[in-house]
């Protein structure tokens, strides 16, 4: 089964829109663990305009599944990662006033400085995944800096599989296989859903992992946290299984 990595951020942006300690980052976390998720995916950002700092620091100590750091790897970033060492480390290019990610690496312009960061957090325990757009050609040069992964940023995906889904996973299928041919291992996230996520699964065999927030804490209003974690698990499995 695909892993189900749930990216808690909107749980935070409402808290800190009244302020408070409601709705509880932390508890909404380990409920999604008890009811199946594999995973916890965070990212902070230096406004802390939704986790901030105390929330990882909290999370890290309590939750029992995978723990996923996303985020720039600023001087605080790598700070915060060397307190913590969480499970995984997957570095997005996000400049600090973008609201969500919206772009892969460049990884041939930044080819040094991300190998000095994947040194670094790897020797610290983590598995580090690389934010990428579906480019197949810049796969093999995400190994040769080090990293163990790659998240397939998938916004085009999404916006274009109502219309086309073939089309729309064709790139993806793509920069998968030539990703898995240079030992990369296979996440995925950026505006799957209810709608597109099965076809993405069933579609790209080694794909591991996939974070999703938005979407989920979306349908957690219409359908409950059980529920949603349970209707998400359900297309995570395979069509062999």
């Amino acid at each position: 089964m695909v892993q189900l990595s749930v990216n808690i951020n909107k749980v935070a942006t409402l808290r800190n829109a009244r302020g408070g300690k409601e709705p509880n980052v932390l508890e909404f976390a380990l409920k999604a663990e008890q009811f199946g998720a594999n995973g916890i995916t965070v990212h902070p950002r230096p406004d802390e305009r939704h986790i901030r700092k105390a929330d990882v620091l909290e999370l890290a100590s309590n939750i029992s599944t995978e723990f996923n750091i996303e985020g720039y790897p600023s001087a605080d970033y790598l700070e915060l990662l060397r307190q913590v060492r969480p499970a995984q480390a997957t570095l997005v290019p996000d400049p600090p006033n973008v609201l969500t990610s919206n772009a892969g690496w460049d990884v041939k312009t930044h080819e040094g400085f991300l190998r000095e960061v994947v040194a670094e957090l790897k020797s610290l325990g983590c598995r580090v995944s690389i934010f990428m757009d579906p480019e197949p050609r810049a796969m093999g040069l995400v190994a040769k800096i080090g990293a163990d992964r790659i998240e397939l940023y998938t916004e085009a995906y999404a916006a274009q599989f109502p219309v086309d889904p073939k089309g729309a996973i064709q790139p993806y299928l793509e920069a998968a296989q030539a990703a898995v041919q240079a030992g990369l291992g296979l996440n995925a996230g950026h505006d799957l859903n209810l709608q597109n996520l099965g076809f993405l699964v069933h579609s790209l065999p080694n794909l591991l992992e996939v974070s999703i927030g938005h979407a989920f804490i979306s349908d957690c209003l219409d359908y409950g946290l059980k529920n949603t974690t349970g209707m998400y698990r359900r297309l995570c499995q395979p069509l062999c299984e």
